[in-house]
C-alpha cells in the first residue's frame, strides 16, 4: 500500500482521510489488524534478505505497508474493488510487485473476480491478468510459482533483445532464429513481453543499459517491430512521456498548479505537450495491425546472412525483414505470401489504391526482392495480406 511514515490528517487524492502511522484507513476500512507486520521477523520490519522468500512476501518493501492477503476480509475488499472496475468496463489487471505476495493469495483473489461486463465483452469472458515478477534467474522466488494465476512479465525479453539490436557483446540478429523458449524464457503462453516498461526505461528495475527506449528511436522501432512480428508471448506496447536524465522520477507533464497537461495530437498523429505516445508512431501502430493480421500463423521462412540481416514470415499472411548492418541490403527471399504488389507498412502504408511508402512485389513463386539501405530512417520493411494493393 502507501508508505508507512504518514501520520494523522493525511488525505488521499480523492479526499478520504487516512493515518498510515496507526494503519487507520477508515474509508476502506482497514485497521492495524489487516497488515502483515506480525508475520515479518526482521528487526526493521523491512525486507533485509531477498534470498529469503518469507521476508520478500511478509515484510515491507521499501517502507510500504503490507496487507495481510491471507485474511478473507482483506481478499474480499480487494476483490470488491476490482469487481467494481470490471462493472464499468475494465478488461483486466496488472498485479504490481506480485513476487511480494503469496501466489495462493493472488489465486484466491483472482477466483473471486466476476466475468467481464457483457455490455462490452462476450458472455463468460474472464478478466486478463498479468503479474509483475522480476526473475532474471538465481532468485529465491521464481516466475513459475505464478503462472497458475495468469500471465507473468518476462523481464529477460527486453534486456536480451536490446543487447542483440545494439550489437553488444558480439550478439547478432542471426542468433534470434530460436528466439523465445530457446533463449531460456518462460513458455510463450505464460509470458507477457515488452521492449521497455515504465521502470526499466529509466534504469529502475531489471534490464540495465541495454533496454531500448524512445530516446534511441531508430533502434527502438526495430525492437518493437521484431517483437510485434514474432509469435512469442503476449505483447505490450509502451506509451511514455518525456523526462530528463536529471530527474528520472518526475511525474507526467504538468502545469504549475500540479495538474496534468492534456495530450495534444499533432498533424502527423503524434503527440505534443511532452507526451511521447509511441503507440501512435506510424511504424509501431502499423506493426500492431500486422500482429493482428498474422495472429495464429506459424513462424516461417526464416533467413539470415549470418550476421545482422534477418527476415521471417508468419505463415502465408505476413513477412518482415531487417537490415541492422552497416551496409546496403539487396536480397530476393521467399515470403510465403500470395503474388501481388504490397505496401511496406514501415516506410508508409496502404491508403486506398496506393502506397505512401515503398512498394514490394511478390512473384508467383512467393519470392520478393528487398532493397534496404543502412542509412534509411527505418532499416526494416514489413508486408501483410491486408497491405496488398
Amino acid at each position: 500500500m502507501c508508505g508507512s511514515g504518514g501520520g494523522a490528517g493525511t488525505h488521499s487524492t480523492c479526499g478520504s482521510y487516512f493515518n498510515a502511522g496507526s494503519k487507520d484507513f477508515s474509508a476502506v476500512p482497514y485497521s492495524s489488524l489487516d497488515f502483515n507486520d506480525g508475520k515479518c521477523y526482521t528487526g526493521s520490519g523491512e525486507i533485509e534478505n531477498y534470498g529469503d522468500a518469507n521476508q520478500v512476501r511478509n515484510c515491507r518493501l521499501v517502507g510500504l505497508l503490507d496487507l495481510a492477503l491471507e485474511k478473507d476480509y482483506v481478499r474480499g475488499k480487494i476483490a470488491g474493488f476490482l469487481n467494481n472496475l470490471i462493472s464499468i468496463g475494465v478488461a483486466g489487471f496488472r498485479f504490481d510487485a506480485a513476487k511480494h505476495m503469496w501466489p495462493g493469495d493472488l489465486l484466491a483473489i483472482r477466483d473471486r473476480l466476476n466475468n467481464l461486463n457483457t455490455q462490452w465483452f462476450p458472455s463468460g469472458t474472464r478478466p486478463f491478468i498479468f503479474q509483475e515478477v522480476i526473475d532474471l534467474g538465481g532468485e529465491a522466488i521464481s516466475f513459475s510459482q505464478y503462472t497458475g494465476v495468469g500471465r507473468v512479465t518476462e523481464f529477460k525479453y527486453g534486456a536480451k533483445l536490446g543487447t542483440v539490436i545494439r550489437k553488444w557483446n558480439g550478439e547478432k540478429m542471426a542468433y534470434l532464429k530460436n528466439w523465445g523458449e530457446g533463449w531460456g524464457f518462460m513458455a510463450s503462453d505464460r509470458a507477457l513481453v515488452f521492449v521497455d516498461n515504465h521502470d526499466n526505461q529509466r534504469g529502475h528495475g531489471a534490464g540495465g543499459g541495454s533496454i531500448l527506449t524512445f530516446f534511441d528511436a531508430r533502434l527502438y522501432k526495430m525492437g518493437v517491430g521484431f517483437m510485434l512480428a514474432h509469435p512469442y508471448g503476449f505483447t505490450r506496447v509502451m506509451s511514455s512521456y518525456r523526462w530528463t536524465n536529471v530527474n528520472d522520477w518526475i511525474g507526467p507533464p504538468s502545469n504549475s498548479d500540479g495538474s496534468t497537461k492534456p495530450v495534444t495530437i499533432n498533424a502527423d498523429s503524434t503527440c505534443g505537450n511532452g507526451w511521447v505516445c509511441e503507440h501512435r508512431w506510424r511504424q509501431i501502430k502499423n506493426m500492431v495491425i500486422f500482429r493482428n493480421v498474422v495472429d495464429g500463423q506459424p513462424f516461417s521462412n526464416w533467413w539470415d546472412n549470418g550476421s545482422n540481416q534477418v527476415a521471417f514470415g508468419r505463415g502465408n499472411r505476413g513477412f518482415i525483414i531487417f537490415n541492422n548492418e552497416d551496409r546496403y541490403m539487396d536480397v530476393t527471399l521467399n515470403t510465403g505470401l500470395p503474388a501481388g504488389t504490397y505496401c511496406d507498412v514501415i516506410s508508409g502504408q496502404k491508403e486506398g489504391t496506393r502506397c505512401t511508402g515503398r512498394q514490394i512485389t511478390v512473384g508467383s513463386n512467393g519470392s520478393a526482392r528487398f532493397q534496404i539501405s543502412n542509412t534509411d530512417d527505418d532499416p526494416f520493411a514489413a508486408i501483410h495480406v491486408n497491405s496488398k494493393l
